[in-house]
C-alpha cells in the first residue's frame, strides 16, 4: 500500500510538473528574452554537437541494412523490397529511437545534474526570491531545446541513413541517384513521415521531462546529484521504449 501511494505521488508530481512546464512555454515565448540564451545553448549542445555521432551511426545503419538485405532479397527475386525495408528501419522504427538514445546519453545526465546542482546550491531559491519563475527560466528552455533537437536530429538521422545506404547499394547494383531516391520517395508515405515526427517529438518531451523532474527532485545532499543523473538516463531509456511500443502499436492498428 505504501509503495502504491509513493508511486501515485510520483506520478502526480511528474504530471503536475509537465503541466506547469507546458503552461510556462507561452510565457517563455512571450517574454522570455533573458532565457533565450538557455534555449540556444541547449540546442547547440543537444543537436549540433551530436551531429558527428549521429552521422556515423546513421551511415552505419543504412549500410548494414543494404549489406544484409540486398543479397537476401535478390536471392528471392524481391530486390525492390529493400526500399520498404530502409524506410521501415531508418525512418519509421529504428531511426527515431536511436536518435533518442543519442540525446539521452548526452543530454539527460547533463540536464538532471545541472538542475540538481541548481537546487543544492540554492540557485532555485534565489530565482524565487527575486520574483523569477525557475520553471520558466530553467525548465522551459531545456524542455523546448531537447524536443526541438530530437525532431531535428531524427530528420538528420533519416537523411544520412538513406544517403549512406545509397553509397553501399552502388557496390551491389550501381544505379543513378535519381533512380535510387526516386524509388525511395515512391515507397515513402505520409504516414511514415507522420509517425516518425510524432515519435521524435514524444521522445524529446519524455527525455526532457524525466531529466528535469529527476534534477528538481533532489533535496540537499550533494551526493544526490550523480544519482539524479543516473536515474534520469535509465528512466528516459525506459520511457522512450514504452512510448515507442505504444506509438508503433497504434500505427499498425490504424494504418494496417
Amino acid at each position: 500500500m505504501t509503495s502504491v501511494t509513493v508511486r501515485m505521488g510520483e506520478f502526480m508530481y511528474n504530471l503536475g510538473f509537465f503541466t506547469r512546464t507546458l503552461k510556462g512555454v507561452h510565457s517563455f515565448i512571450r517574454r522570455g528574452q533573458a532565457s533565450w540564451r538557455n534555449l540556444t545553448m541547449q540546442i547547440l549542445f543537444t543537436f549540433v554537437q551530436a551531429l558527428g555521432l549521429a552521422t556515423l551511426l546513421s551511415l552505419g545503419i543504412g549500410a548494414a541494412v543494404n549489406i544484409i538485405g540486398i543479397p537476401f532479397l535478390t536471392s528471392i527475386s524481391q530486390s525492390r523490397l529493400i526500399y520498404t525495408l530502409l524506410i521501415i528501419i531508418i525512418t519509421r522504427e529504428l531511426g527515431p529511437l536511436l536518435a533518442a538514445f543519442i540525446i539521452i546519453a548526452r543530454s539527460a545526465t547533463a540536464i538532471a545534474t545541472e538542475m540538481a546542482g541548481a537546487v543544492i546550491s540554492h540557485e532555485v531559491e534565489a530565482y524565487i526570491s527575486v520574483g523569477v519563475d525557475p520553471i520558466e527560466h530553467l525548465a522551459v528552455p531545456r524542455f523546448l531545446g531537447v524536443t526541438i533537437s530530437m525532431f531535428l536530429l531524427n530528420i538528420y538521422f533519416s537523411i544520412f541513413g538513406l544517403a549512406g545506404s545509397f553509397a553501399v547499394a552502388q557496390v551491389f547494383n550501381a544505379m543513378p541517384a535519381s533512380v535510387y531516391f526516386g524509388s525511395l520517395l515512391q515507397y515513402l508515405t505520409v504516414q511514415d513521415i507522420l509517425i516518425s515526427v510524432i515519435k521524435s517529438i514524444a521522445f524529446g518531451m519524455v527525455t526532457s521531462m524525466v531529466a528535469l523532474t529527476q534534477g528538481f527532485a533532489v533535496e540537499r545532499a550533494s551526493t544526490e546529484v550523480p544519482v539524479a543523473g543516473l536515474r534520469a538516463v535509465s528512466a528516459a531509456f525506459g520511457g522512450c521504449i514504452v512510448v515507442d511500443i505504444l506509438l508503433s502499436a497504434i500505427y499498425y492498428i490504424v494504418f494496417n
